[in-house]
């Protein structure tokens, strides 16, 4: 059952995360145990920036990955069996940094389920502004009460 877009309060009844943490603004696709596309508005009043870098703001790739896990997180966790528990990360692995993202961009996040097995998963997950590819990996998580 393919659900179209949910906003940041159907995000918060799927995932724990809150602000400043919550780095999804809205899911446009959600294919429940299967995929999800979601999307980030990076804005230059992001907390990060204040640091990362003060001369050049540059959302930082950790958080990047965070975001993506976060849209692979409402997909596993958007299933019945999984609603209240949470998914934590169990592995990073491919991690390739196209781009930078700075603020003004549109993060397009996307993952899709490729294996799922009792508690453990692995995603592809893309990140990209305008089309052009900013961050890929393969995220790996445990699905736990």
């Amino acid at each position: 059952m393919e659900i179209n877009m949910l906003g940041i309060k159907e995000i918060m009844e799927i995932i724990p995360h809150r602000a400043p943490f919550l780095l999804i603004d809205r899911i446009e696709e959600l294919n429940p145990g299967i995929s999800a596309v979601g999307y980030k508005a990076v804005s230059y009043g992001e907390p990060f920036f204040l640091g990362h870098f003060p001369q050049e703001p540059v959302m930082p790739g950790v958080l990047i990955v965070e975001a993506l896990a976060q849209t692979g997180a409402v997909a596993i966790l958007s299933l019945e069996e999984n609603k209240g528990k949470t998914a934590y990360f169990a592995a990073i692995n491919n991690v390739r940094f196209k781009k930078k993202v700075v603020p003004g961009d549109v993060l397009k996040l996307e993952c899709e389920i490729i294996k799922s097995k009792g508690p453990l998963g692995v995603g592809r997950a893309f990140a990209s502004v305008d089309g052009e590819p900013a961050v890929s990996a393969e995220l790996t998580f445990m699905v736990q009460k």
